[in-house]
């Protein structure tokens, strides 16, 4: 029953990998014709986009979830 478990595992493992392989661009480094990347984020740019607006969105939908709860009669 252990074999049997490993080689699906292994052939699940091996299917995932190779249809990632397959779905990457084929010549993402190479230069197009039509692309214009554009200026990069600064350092301040990046945190607030990746780190602060997630935590503010997090405590909004947080908040919103335990509104709620919070104004409840107390026995």
């Amino acid at each position: 029953m252990d074999k049997r478990n490993a080689l699906r595992a292994g052939a699940v493992s091996a299917t995932v990998t190779l249809m990632m392989l397959m779905s990457s661009p084929a010549m993402a480094y190479a230069r197009d014709d039509g692309d214009d990347p554009g200026s990069g984020l600064s350092v301040g740019e990046t945190l607030g986009l990746f780190v602060f607006l997630p935590l503010v969105a997090f405590a909004v939908i947080a908040g919103l979830a335990g509104l709620p709860y919070g104004k409840g009669k107390k026995k």
